[in-house]
């Protein structure tokens, strides 16, 4: 048991201390991340709107996040990742603290869509920090930490929210999450070196290279992670409120159902990742084998409404993003050609937020309409034909384990 802590704690050595300082502050910015995971509970609760009005106003959420992803790449490519980050940050600081008096249903879809315009600029600037600040042939490890600082703080923001709840109310959170925002943005300034922070070559810039979107293996694997993507954005909207409505969990029950899902992927993944790497499948097996747990988490939460099914489901949809996620992302970089690896990997992000957009609308109305039951079925039938769609590619297609960048940010 030594000699393997050891080896986990070895695996971070070497990295440059710029990473370290990135982590940090995507520590303390994501631990501040209270608002999403119980957005749609305030919503229903405190404001009182029904699923129907609740999944439109998520949609617009996901707007936000579609357009902000893709000019955050853009601008990051024009003006450096550095402006991109400080000002993301700060921004979207004191929008989350003004979206609290944000209350009807029209200044509430524009408010959402503003703050996740912004916010989600930071998304594509961070992995041209990471590839800036790593150290040669660190870059994979580099952005585990990332990952891992991310994961460490999710953990934290839901189970430390729920208890805000219950002793403050929703409106806490929403000064909670933009003062972490503006403090990760002074962390910024503060601690990292600008001087790094150069603005790309356009030179470099101009070089062709594949584009993405005449990539028609790719474009089948975007839409097979966009289905994979939209039931795993259930977790952020009509999963909550399953949780209170049907299972009766208190906020702070919810906050740690959540927290066991951030605190496993941060002590698991690195090493389950590494094992993999070295079993010899193909990344889309591994993908579909990640999404097959997923299926099974659904699955559980229609046998019975017991508790226990619920931590099983979380166990069953933690271990399925720990293979999926991670492999899914090494698959993107191996498709990227020449000097497109940003826009092939702006497509994959991109994919994750027009779920945004599409799980709440689905989610929702499918709730309101046919019950929760049903909504769990539905989106194990997304899963199945995920599945069947990267069984399809692999035939056409061998992309090994060895050697990749088997990495993922968390949506």
């Amino acid at each position: 048991m030594k000699k393997l802590f050891s080896n986990y704690v070895n695996s971070f050595g070497g990295l440059s201390k710029e990473i370290w300082l990135l982590a940090l502050i995507t520590f303390i910015n994501r631990a501040g991340t209270m608002v999403v995971p119980f957005l749609s509970i305030y919503l229903k609760d405190d404001l009182g709107f029904t699923y129907k009005d609740i999944g439109w106003i998520m949609m617009f959420f996901g707007a936000g996040s579609l357009l902000g992803t893709y000019l955050g790449g853009r601008f990051s490519d024009r003006i450096g990742f550095y402006p991109i980050m400080f000002s993301s940050l700060f921004t979207s600081g004191f929008i989350f603290i003004g979206l609290q008096y944000f209350q009807t249903f029209w200044t509430l879809c524009a408010g959402t869509f503003l703050l996740t315009l912004i916010a989600d600029m930071f998304r594509p600037a961070i992995f041209v920090a990471i590839d800036t600040y790593s150290k040669p042939g660190n870059e994979t490890r580099s952005v585990t930490l990332i990952r891992l600082a991310i994961n460490l703080g999710f953990s934290i923001g839901p189970a430390l929210g729920g208890f805000i709840i219950e002793i403050l109310g929703y409106g806490s959170l929403f000064w909670v999450d933009g003062i972490t925002c503006i403090l990760g943005a002074v962390l910024i300034l503060v601690l990292l070196d600008r001087r790094q922070a150069v603005k790309p070559d356009k030179a470099e810039l101009k070089q062709p290279g594949k584009s993405p979107y005449r990539d028609k293996n790719y474009l089948l694997f975007f839409i097979a992670i966009l289905l994979m993507s939209i039931t795993f954005m259930q977790y952020f909207s009509t999963i909550p409120l399953y949780y209170k409505e049907v299972i009766h969990l208190s906020p702070k029950e919810i906050g740690w159902i959540f927290f066991l899902n951030g605190f496993l992927i941060a002590v698991f993944e690195m090493p389950l990742v590494a094992g993999l790497e070295k079993s010899g499948r193909s990344m889309i097996s591994l993908i579909n084998w990640g999404i097959f747990l997923i299926i099974l988490s659904f699955l559980m939460l229609n046998i019975d409404d017991w508790i226990v099914f619920v931590v099983a489901g979380m166990l069953a949809v933690t271990l399925g993003e720990m293979i999926s996620f991670p492999f899914s992302n090494a698959f993107a970089l191996e498709r990227a050609k020449n000097k497109n690896k940003g826009a092939y990997m702006a497509l994959y992000a991109m994919s994750f937020s027009l779920a945004h957009i599409l799980a709440p609308i689905i989610g929702m109305q499918t709730t309101e309409n046919f019950g929760f039951d049903a909504n769990w079925y539905i989106m194990a039938l997304f899963l199945g034909t995920s599945i069947f769609i990267l069984s399809g590619l692999k035939k056409s297609m061998a992309v090994p384990v060895k050697k990749t960048k088997a990495l993922a940010i968390k949506e």
